[in-house]
């Protein structure tokens, strides 16, 4: 193909998910980039309800019109005790995939200068001038690429930084009998049975009668889908239901490591959502984590006129990935602590300060306030053994 038959975008988004949907829609808000062309390449079209979105907010947020549900309060539990946990001034929010899209392409495919196309993205190539990428059936390049198709290798081919996956098969059930509380969602419910991993149930309760019940790993190793499914039905009969209908199904595997995705970035690509690092380490949020991340994406594009952008600029790294790392280390050796390290922090930890730590907003003095509710001997026999690793390593360079 001839270079004169190739279209050139100013942006092309690699993959559109969460990062990149998030990302464009600030961009329109901004009003800034009108006169900027901008390719948005999925392969799918974004059509059907593939996952749900869950998030803490304390004010308004611009996504208030998609979100389905919201709860104040909460339900921590496990083997030895259960706890109400009050989550006001936040509220926990509920957003479905498809809502989400749907609202945001809405918007989108009201502007002239944003093209959306189904197709499978099969080759990214970085030039001096330009990025060239290729699909299944056509040719495109662009002065700056942001790409959120996540590559498993890059991560699981290492072993710097360990990976764990947070991985859940989800039942959205209608129940005959009335056997959930609307009012409340249950975080982690730890009392099921371990077997040597961090295993805990989900609850987001719409109704009385209706839920998404998800069965949720934080491990190493995928499981036969029949085990997700048989502990969401032994947990299902444990609450009272004697019969309920399977309205949807839902699973997932979110990458869950410090791997530092961004070193990857270059002058002209630059890697967002998992594929850039922005998931939540050490829990597997998504969206609360994207939303930061997507409004300084768009100040970074402000900040820096696009003939001297230099993508690699953009990645930061803070102390909470340090402290991300601290717990991957302990439940990637030790996977079974999770249920006692999680427990000790929400038995008598203030949820709204977890919650600012969560969202990296809490000060260094809040935040050893916060680990230490955390059991002792675990993340110092972590902090040594990764001071000890890193010297080996700078000492190999």
């Amino acid at each position: 193909m001839h270079s004169s038959q190739i279209k050139h975008f100013d942006y092309i988004f690699t993959g559109t998910g969460l990062s990149a949907l998030m990302t464009v829609y600030k961009m329109v808000l901004s009003d800034k980039f009108s006169t900027k062309s901008i390719l948005l390449l999925d392969a799918s079209s974004k059509q059907s309800n593939d996952r749900t979105w869950c998030f803490w907010s304390e004010k308004e947020t611009i996504w208030d019109s998609v979100i389905s549900k919201k709860w104040d309060a909460a339900l921590f539990a496990n083997q030895d005790f259960k706890r109400d946990l009050d989550l006001r001034p936040y509220q926990y929010n509920q957003i479905r995939g498809l809502d989400f899209y749907s609202f945001v392409l809405k918007a989108l495919l009201k502007e002239s200068n944003i093209t959306f196309l189904t197709d499978k993205v099969t080759d990214i190539n970085e030039l001096d001038t330009h990025v060239y990428v290729g699909t299944e059936d056509k040719s495109y390049t662009c002065s700056h690429l942001f790409n959120s198709i996540y590559t498993k290798a890059f991560a699981e081919n290492q072993s710097q930084y360990p990976v764990l996956q947070q991985h859940f098969i989800g039942w959205l059930v209608k129940s005959e009998s009335e056997i959930f509380n609307p009012e409340q969602v249950t975080f982690m419910d730890f009392s099921v049975e371990q077997k040597e991993n961090t295993r805990f149930m989900y609850l987001l309760p719409i109704s009385k009668t209706e839920a998404l019940v998800e069965y949720t790993l934080f491990s190493e190793k995928l499981l036969p889908e029949e085990e997700y499914e048989k502990e969401i039905q032994n947990y299902l009969k444990n609450l009272g239901a004697t019969a309920y209908e399977i309205l949807e199904k839902e699973q997932g595997s979110i990458p869950m490591t410090c791997f530092p995705f961004w070193e990857r970035n270059t002058k002209r690509v630059l890697n967002i959502g998992t594929a850039g690092g922005w998931t939540k380490a050490s829990t597997g949020y998504t969206f609360k984590n994207s939303d930061k991340k997507s409004t300084e994406l768009v100040a970074f594009l402000l900040d820096n006129p696009s003939t001297s952008l230099k993508m690699k600029d953009f990645h930061k790294k803070s102390r909470f990935w340090f402290y991300d790392l601290l717990l991957l280390d302990i439940l990637y050796r030790h996977n079974e602590l999770g249920n006692r390290i999680f427990s000790a922090l929400f038995k008598k930890g203030n949820p709204v300060f977890i919650f600012k730590f969560l969202d990296e907003e809490t000060t260094l003095i809040q935040d050893v306030k916060v680990i230490l509710k955390c059991p002792k001997t675990p993340f110092i026999k972590a902090l040594f053994g990764l001071i000890f690793l890193s010297n080996k390593y700078n000492q190999n360079q």
